[in-house]
């Protein structure tokens, strides 16, 4: 790759750590007013309806006839499907600060299933600024809310949320071998309508309120939230994602997740008003040193060969 093609992924990362840094303000508006599956239903509404007016329009060409579709069906399991349940319901039970310390290890498991599954290989010095992210992300939680009691069922759901991203940056590159970004986030925006508007409406016909389904939607704080959510955070940011995962290895592009915890404090800052402690300068310089040295030390795409068990891999979805 030119110095254009190798600009450009980063610069997706760059743009998706701060859409998901600020979306934590938006989506802790909106949780004031729905429900967090009734909030996951109507951010995929919105995201879906995007894509599909786009589509309408020709901005956007999705054409899935005589496609291999196994690929995005293993990939949509991971995320959206088990990634937002594990994280809606573990960030339920759990704090803050042990729900952020599980989110941050997503960077190493990302990095050992690229071992396992991508033959990518990191060398001891990109192994050292992985961590170095990682530690960054734990500092700033620790010493922000250290005090608060642990729940290790919630931290066993947000392991699988951590899991289940690591296996979505596999599979991710995987059905870029197919799918272009457009069409992986296209296909999980519908994933993501039908499955957690399904849960949603199925709550509120259990309850009977099912004619109040768009009803927090007059409130103009939700509406905007889940805009934000639905728009910027679903379809832009996952298209950046699907884009960025396509071009460059996971291991390299998982570390971008740390990013996320510097923007949302940044963004507390300035949209909520939340103080600023020295810790958080600290952790952001650790998380940023991460960032450069995995990509400083990135693995060069000559030097790797298909593995064994990524061939099996390939064959799986034929």
């Amino acid at each position: 790759m030119n110095k254009k093609e190798e600009l450009l992924p980063i610069l997706a990362g760059l743009l998706v750590a701060v859409i998901f840094g600020f979306s934590f303000t938006f989506t802790k508006g909106a949780l004031e007013l729905l429900d967090p599956f009734h909030l996951l239903g109507l951010r995929f509404l919105f995201a879906s309806s995007l894509l599909w007016i786009l589509r309408l329009f020709n901005v956007i060409k999705i054409n899935f006839s005589g496609r291999r579709m196994k690929p995005l069906f293993f990939l949509t399991l991971f995320q959206p499907i088990l990634y937002f349940i594990c994280e809606v319901t573990g960030v339920d039970m759990t704090s803050a600060s042990e729900s952020g310390m599980m989110i941050s290890l997503i960077p190493v498991v990302a990095a050992i299933l690229g071992v396992i599954f991508l033959n990518e290989k990191p060398s001891k010095k990109q192994w050292f600024f992985i961590f170095l992210s990682v530690a960054g992300v734990i500092f700033i939680t620790i010493m922000r809310e250290s005090e608060v009691e642990g729940n290790y069922v919630g931290m066993l759901v947000l392991l699988g949320a951590v899991f289940s991203a690591g296996a979505f940056n596999i599979l991710s590159r995987k059905s870029s071998l197919y799918f272009n970004a457009i069409e992986i986030t296209f296909f999980m925006m519908m994933v993501g309508l039908v499955v957690f508007n399904g849960i949603a409406i199925t709550d509120h016909i259990v309850r009977g309120e099912i004619t109040h389904y768009f009803t927090p939607l007059l409130n103009l704080n939700a509406l905007v939230a889940v805009t934000y959510l639905g728009i910027l955070s679903s379809v832009v940011a996952f298209f950046m994602l699907n884009f960025m995962l396509s071009k460059i290895e996971a291991t390299k592009s998982a570390v971008f997740g740390n990013l996320v915890t510097v923007v949302s404090i940044i963004a507390g800052i300035l949209v909520l008003g939340e103080p600023f402690y020295w810790f958080h300068i600290v952790g952001a310089i650790l998380i940023l040193l991460g960032v450069w040295g995995t990509n400083y030390y990135g693995i060069k795409p000559g030097n790797r060969k298909p593995s064994v068990e990524q061939k099996e891999i390939s064959k799986s979805f034929d």
